[in-house]
């Protein structure tokens, strides 16, 4: 076991793991944040998507160890109380359906509005790629995105 100092959403943690623990398991049963979610546990389903130094990564498949001196940010550091425009997208959308895959979406979009604030649809496709929605909520998905960089206009009430 090794002693672990972690920067997550602005906090500093230390935690008694293994180097070879995933940092998954370390947010989820050690920190007790459980809005990341666990999927298939080899980095392909893209449900425990996390923040490392502002990068979506895949937490099931990173190592503790590989957090040393950086900054990570979950699903619960993304915003203080849920007002990202991402979250305010999803839930003005309804984009989830039954939600699971939600926290690693929200994620990976976020980093892509990092870098790309007016992303067109193929930039999305290729952001969202690894990430897995067995409900298919896809469309609302790419809505969802637009929206919150602001590309999509709120519809006329009748």
């Amino acid at each position: 076991m090794t002693r672990h100092k972690l920067f997550i959403n602005n906090k500093n943690y230390e935690v008694e793991a293994p180097d070879e623990m995933p940092l998954l398991w370390v947010i989820r049963d050690l920190l007790d944040m459980k809005g990341t979610k666990f999927g298939c546990g080899k980095g392909l389903c893209g449900a425990c998507t996390i923040h490392l130094n502002g990068s979506a990564i895949r937490s099931c498949s990173t190592p503790v160890a590989a957090a040393k001196g950086a900054s990570i940010t979950t699903i619960e550091g993304l915003s203080k109380d849920g007002d990202h425009p991402l979250q305010q997208a999803w839930q003005e959308l309804s984009v989830p359906q039954c939600g699971y895959c939600q926290s690693g979406q929200l994620m990976s979009a976020a980093a892509l509005l990092e870098t790309n604030k007016k992303p067109k649809d193929s930039d999305i496709d290729a952001a969202m790629a690894g990430n897995i929605c067995r409900c298919g909520t896809y469309p609302r998905i790419r809505k969802g995105i637009l929206k919150a960089s602001g590309q999509v206009q709120e519809e006329a009430k009748s």
